[in-house]
């Protein structure tokens, strides 16, 4: 009867380590989904700055947009 008892109690600790882990490791993996969601936000603003200076630039120069639909080259 004490074996059971010991394997019960070993059984226990073990399941409330594993739980444990695994809150830590849920816990550390939202903290990487929230930084990298600020990182993809920070990286579309910057795209859309990028997008509006080559815009404009394109409109102070007068460079038509190219479509790559539209606009095949030669060899196609």
């Amino acid at each position: 009867m004490p074996d059971v008892l010991f394997t019960k109690d070993f059984t226990l600790i073990d399941l409330q380590t594993r739980i444990s882990f695994l809150e830590d490791t849920c816990d550390e993996l939202s903290k990487i989904i929230a930084r990298q969601d600020r990182d993809l936000r920070d990286l579309q603003d910057q795209l859309k700055l990028m997008y509006q200076h080559i815009q404009a630039k394109q409109d102070d120069v007068g460079i038509a947009t190219f479509d790559l639909l539209a606009d095949r080259p030669p060899h196609y």
